[in-house]
């Protein structure tokens, strides 16, 4: 179910909540929810599954105090709180991996149990940069996005306008809160020792924006971290290899 949850004065968060059992938080990326949704109703078979847009994301309206990732774990941090949720499994793809890391260092209240990151932004990798894809058309993002970008090109025709209008309004959020500089925090990976949650690092072999070095520095930066390389995947390997990516979460899961 999908609701419009009043957070704080100021900021009134869309929200789907779905499924019973131990808590899981799913972060998108720039994407959108779309881009998760699969993901969520796999982990909500067995949990109970929250799934938030981000403030300024499919036309939903972004407080100024949302200024960064940084900002949007709070936010989320205290999400958990309003809904009295402890030891949560955090998910975060792409930008979602980046907010997703900030709550596990912000957190002092034992809200995040553990965390996966799927091909996650956020830290600065000498030799390793992230690829810079604003400005890109659609079919040149899905060429680094994917492993088979053809499967993956959105057909322009389909889309009407008040959909480009929204991804308009996303990205420009994404600019917003990530582009300068562009999508990543220089003093974060300092912090990622910090993590005292078991982790996961997920990534796709395939990643153009975000390649294998880059996810296995993450990985080593954070100790205890496991780091899983998904065959024939992108950037959103969920989305790619939905099966392969679902076995190594819920592998983590268990165990956790």
């Amino acid at each position: 179910m999908t609701t419009i949850l009043p957070l704080a004065p100021d900021l009134s968060l869309t929200l789907t909540d779905q499924g019973a059992g131990r808590p899981a938080l799913v972060l998108h990326g720039g994407g959108g929810s779309v881009t998760v949704a699969g993901l969520a109703a796999h982990l909500a078979q067995t949990r109970r599954v929250l799934t938030p847009t981000h403030p300024g994301w499919n036309g939903t309206p972004r407080p100024e105090r949302l200024a960064a990732p940084a900002d949007y774990a709070r936010t989320y941090l205290a999400l958990l709180d309003a809904q009295g949720l402890t030891d949560v499994l955090v998910v975060g793809s792409s930008l979602g991996g980046w907010i997703g890391v900030e709550m596990a260092l912000q957190d002092t209240a034992g809200r995040v149990g553990s965390l996966v990151l799927i091909d996650a932004v956020g830290i600065e990798v000498p030799g390793a940069p992230i690829r810079n894809i604003s400005g890109m058309t659609p079919a040149e993002i899905a060429t680094y996005s994917f492993h088979d970008p053809s499967l993956f090109r959105a057909d322009p025709a389909g889309t009407t306008d008040e959909r480009q209008a929204a991804q308009r309004a996303s990205m420009a959020t994404l600019a917003a809160i990530a582009g300068e500089p562009y999508m990543h925090d220089p003093a974060l990976r300092a912090r990622l020792p910090g993590i005292a949650v078991p982790t996961l690092v997920l990534w796709g072999a395939s990643d153009g924006v975000v390649t294998r070095p880059y996810g296995q520095a993450y990985a080593d930066a954070i100790p205890g971290a496991a780091f899983t390389v998904l065959p024939a995947a992108g950037h959103l390997p969920q989305l790619e290899q939905p099966a392969a990516t679902f076995a190594a979460v819920d592998a983590f899961a268990r165990a956790f």
